[in-house]
């Protein structure tokens, strides 16, 4: 049986956990004041830097859940999303539009990564 690896920990939560060959995670914009465009930009840099911080790169995406509040914020973030992603290393996804937490938010991502074993 494998232990959880935890990163930023709080009572709540942790910022990411890893389990095996897997990291799990959940990203959401630092400043939700900032613009549709600026908050995408920010999440997926986010994300990125969390795959680093786990010890993968978000090219090992395994699936990510997609929430935008704003149907109409789909294609500007798919635009992103695309010119971010590697070529060829496409996860599974899915996209819904629910509320979020605070309504200023315009994106918020569930991840699962995959993890490289250390030799």
């Amino acid at each position: 049986m494998q232990t959880p690896i935890r990163f930023g920990v709080t009572k709540r939560w942790s910022d990411a956990v890893v389990v095996g060959n897997l990291g799990f995670f959940v990203e959401v914009p630092d400043n939700p004041d900032d613009s549709p465009i600026a908050q995408f930009q920010a999440v997926l840099h986010q994300t990125a830097a969390r795959c680093a911080e786990i010890g993968t790169s978000h090219d090992q995406l395994v699936q990510v859940l997609v929430y935008l509040p704003y149907a109409e914020d789909l294609a500007l973030f798919n635009e992103l999303w695309d010119n971010w992603l590697p070529h060829g290393s496409a996860p599974t996804r899915a996209c819904t539009h629910p509320p979020l937490a605070d309504s200023r938010y315009r994106v918020e991502l569930v991840v699962t990564v995959f993890v490289p074993t250390k030799t």
